[in-house]
């Protein structure tokens, strides 16, 4: 369960990051808010999971999960690079998670 919550931390995430996109600086109030409360509910969830998880664990895996999602969400949204080294790279980053959960 633990891992779940992880992941859905790791997603609120990439919300975050796409809300602060249209939040432009903290200028456009919906955006903002959404941004800040997806703020909360992603470090609510690591809070959670470090419960179980161990710390170190915990914190590599959701950054890599954000990171990786935000990277698939720019490439999927918004046109960024699917170069291959791009793709390789967030293959690895996701491995690198697989491979904590793995060791857990």
């Amino acid at each position: 369960m633990a891992w779940l919550i992880l992941f859905i931390g790791g997603m609120c995430e990439v919300g975050w990051l796409v809300a602060l996109k249209y939040a432009e600086g903290f200028s456009r109030l919906w955006p903002s808010v959404l941004t800040v409360t997806l703020m909360g509910a992603s470090v609510g969830c690591l809070g959670l999971a470090v419960r179980t998880i161990p710390m170190g664990t915990a914190y590599a895996a959701w950054t890599g999960t954000s990171i990786a999602g935000a990277a698939v969400v720019g490439i999927c949204f918004y046109g960024e690079s699917t170069s291959p080294l791009r793709l390789v790279s967030i293959a690895l980053i996701l491995c690198g998670v697989i491979g904590l959960r793995l060791e857990s």
